[in-house]
């Protein structure tokens, strides 16, 4: 599987006509895959696409899921976090569904359905920082990634925290339109710090 950088969009060419769920294929518009810089530092991952990620295909680009571009674009990730098609730096936004339902959540075979593209994308590019965006995302890379329990995985106590993974760090997030401007602020603070020491040692590493 080689990356086509010519573009952010489902750079790993996955499949985009994918039918592992067969009750979400009548629902969906788009399978939505990876969005970034296949180079990327930072991973960032969200639940499952809202209704404006599954129009465009792009992940976070739903009206309330943009709040999180307006969060990477303090820290200069983002250059424009209104755009059409974001250009993104350093940085890769994924899902961990990739095709949205209107009426419920993905169920739990839907998720182990869409694992083997969220752990390609993540072997593929190799990065130093993962930000799961809400308890799902959280404890889709926890149980995969670390060796926390259940019950040391709830999103409001670890946001903001990082947590040391097998290789990388994970860096939880509250879902920015449940964030208080309390956390927001602990959220971009702890994250500027983190891109301030341990990140600036090994920005522009990309022997991978």
């Amino acid at each position: 599987m080689d990356a086509n950088q010519e573009s952010m969009s489902n750079p790993f060419g996955m499949d985009e006509q994918c039918r592992n769920c067969p009750e979400l294929c009548d629902t969906r518009e788009t399978v939505v895959h990876g969005y970034g810089d296949v180079g990327a530092e930072f991973i960032v991952l969200g639940d499952s696409p809202a209704a404006g990620a599954d129009r465009s295909g792009i992940p976070f680009t739903d009206e309330r899921e943009r709040e999180l571009l307006d969060i990477l674009a303090a820290v200069d990730m983002v250059a424009d976090p209104d755009a059409t098609e974001p250009e993104l730096d350093n940085t890769f936004l994924t899902y961990v569904t990739r095709c949205r339902h209107p009426d419920r959540p993905a169920t739990d075979d839907e998720v182990v359905n869409c694992e083997p593209y969220l752990n390609s994308e993540i072997r593929m590019i190799n990065p130093e920082i993962l930000l799961p965006v809400g308890q799902r995302p959280l404890e889709a890379l926890a149980f995969e990634y670390t060796t926390l329990s259940e019950d040391e995985l709830d999103i409001d106590e670890r946001h903001a925290t990082t947590i040391r993974g097998r290789g990388f760090e994970i860096l939880p997030m509250i879902p920015p339109a449940d964030q208080t401007d309390e956390q927001r602020t602990d959220f971009l603070d702890h994250f500027t710090n983190l891109l301030g020491q341990d990140y600036r040692q090994t920005k522009g590493r990309r022997g991978r």
